[in-house]
């Protein structure tokens, strides 16, 4: 059902752009993500492995609607990437961010909002993780950017709320760990209006 509610939502979005005003309407965007995922727990010993970041990358399209005041749903792909001590986690997946923005000086606006997230594929070490707990979870991205007429750059941050947790065995067969795949992450994104 989430899924459907998801797909859904991502089709709806692109519509909406016909009743587009001045300042509004759909584009492009694309940039890195410095990120880490959560926390690697190994199931034997009570020790946590704060990940090192990393940069992943993210692809997609949007829409604006409003000018002063505005709304900018997203749907994004983003590839991300965490190196703990020896091991690799890397993830792949749909990012929907809801945002609603302010003007606040010039091209300077602030944004915030929910971010519906999608796991397409998970990999820890070359093993691959298929009983992550939920393939959907939510996060809140917000941030600043700076617009000048169709061509928009944003940083913002974002941080999973959902606990979401993988579940992997080390790769001699023997023994399990514990990966928290909420995400945790600043974004530079350069965006373009059609």
């Amino acid at each position: 059902m989430k899924k459907l509610i998801f797909i859904l939502f991502a089709i709806s979005i692109f519509p909406i752009a016909s009743f587009a005003q001045s300042g509004t309407g759909f584009g492009i965007k694309g940039g890195l993500n410095y990120n880490a995922n959560g926390d690697y727990f190994n199931s034997v010993g009570a020790n946590a492995k704060n990940p090192d970041r990393n940069v992943g990358y993210h692809l997609g399209l949007f829409g604006k609607f409003g000018n002063q005041i505005y709304f900018k749903p997203e749907i994004v792909y983003t590839t991300t990437k965490s190196d703990y001590d020896d091991d690799s986690f890397k993830m792949q997946k749909i990012d929907a961010p809801l945002l609603v923005g302010l003007k606040v000086l010039g091209p300077i606006s602030v944004f915030g909002g929910p971010s519906l997230q999608y796991i397409l594929d998970t990999e820890f070490d070359g093993v691959a993780i298929d009983d992550v707990e939920n393939d959907f979870s939510v996060g809140l991205n917000f941030g600043i950017g700076l617009n000048f007429d169709k061509v928009g750059v944003d940083l913002r941050y974002e941080r999973g709320f959902s606990d979401n947790e993988a579940t992997f065995l080390n790769n001699n067969g023997i023994g399990s760990g514990r990966l928290d795949t909420r995400p945790d992450q600043l974004i530079l994104s350069l965006s373009l209006l059609l």
